[in-house]
C-alpha cells in the first residue's frame, strides 16, 4: 500500500476507538499505526505474526465467530476480494459496526456503498 494511502486510511479510521481489520495477512501497517492509542483487533483465516498491541484471532468472515467482532465500532478490510464484500457487511450489520473496505483495484463493490476517494485509493463505506 502506498504511504499516502496508509496515512489517509489511518486518518479516516482514527476517530474510532475499537477497530477490527479482517484479513490482515502480512500487511499490518494501518492496524499497527492505529494500535498505538486505541484497541485494534485483527482476523485472518491463517495464523499471522502481528504486533503485540494488536489482538489477533483466526477466523473466517464467511463463517464468523460473532463474539470476536461484537465490541467493535468499525470493521474494515483492505484489498478485499468481491466474494467477501457481502460477508464483511453481514458481520458488521449483525454486531452494529460500521463497515469500510478497499478492493483489489479493479473490482467493483458487490454491496451498496458510499465512495470516498483518497490519494492512491478508493474507500467504500457499506450502507444499508
Amino acid at each position: 500500500m502506498n504511504p499516502d494511502s496508509t496515512t489517509s486510511i489511518f486518518n479516516i479510521l482514527s476517530p474510532f476507538d475499537n477497530l477490527l481489520e479482517v484479513g490482515i495477512g502480512s500487511r499490518m501497517d494501518v492496524a499497527h499505526a492505529l494500535s498505538k492509542n486505541r484497541i485494534v483487533f485483527a482476523t485472518d483465516i491463517y495464523p499471522c505474526e502481528v504486533s503485540e498491541k494488536i489482538q489477533f484471532f483466526i477466523d473466517d468472515i464467511c463463517n464468523p465467530t460473532l463474539e470476536i467482532y461484537s465490541n467493535t465500532e468499525i470493521i474494515y478490510a483492505l484489498n478485499l476480494p468481491p466474494e467477501l464484500h457481502q460477508p464483511l457487511f453481514n458481520v458488521a450489520s449483525k454486531v452494529g459496526s460500521k463497515c469500510l473496505f478497499t478492493t483489489l483495484g479493479n473490482d467493483f463493490p458487490e454491496i451498496p456503498v458510499q465512495i470516498e476517494t483518497i490519494p492512491g485509493e478508493t474507500i467504500y463505506w457499506a450502507i444499508n
